[in-house]
């Protein structure tokens, strides 16, 4: 258990030593992918991100979740945004390897119900709509490519958080 904690340590250090970049500069893009919680189930996600401006990006998430209502039925909702951010790295002059950042999201989910195996036939609506977002975040990157991220967000069945990586291309 010392040997693990030991090579733990020295990984985050030695990665943490060669952080170089932090917000997502013009041109870069980003693909971010990781797990959630929420009231409504445990959202996966996977995302891009396009760099606008050095403070500004675009991007889009698909996301998908799965929860049991009661012993007899389960929603599955599935998700598509656009979104917008603005990173304050600059304005707030922050160490390179973080990027803070705030914004907002638009989509549409559709949700589905079905009942469990066994438990007969549900005859009861399937969901759809739009959903706006507010959203803010962090990333933290190890090397100039690679990163975590961590996400708080809140509006129509998305509010909770959100962790996962980040690649930079």
């Amino acid at each position: 258990m010392k040997k693990f904690l030991f090579l733990a340590g020295l990984f985050m250090a030695v990665t943490t030593a060669s952080a170089q970049s932090g917000n997502l500069d013009q041109g870069d893009l980003q693909l971010n992918a990781g797990v959630g919680i929420s009231g409504w189930g445990i959202p996966v996600y996977v995302g891009l991100d396009y760099g606008v401006t050095n403070d500004i990006s675009v991007g889009g998430e698909f996301t998908f979740r799965s929860y049991s209502h009661s012993s007899y039925y389960t929603h599955n909702i599935m998700g598509f945004f656009g979104n917008g951010n603005y990173h304050f790295n600059n304005l707030f002059n922050l160490p390179r390897p973080l990027d803070l950042y705030a914004g907002l999201s638009l989509g549409v989910y559709t949700s589905t119900v079905t009942a469990k195996e066994g438990r007969g036939e549900y005859y009861g609506d399937s969901y759809s709509g739009f959903s706006l977002i507010g959203q803010t975040g962090a990333r933290y990157f190890f090397t100039d490519n690679f990163g975590v991220n961590l996400e708080l967000s809140g509006g129509l069945l998305t509010s909770g958080a959100k962790a996962g990586i980040t690649y930079r291309f």
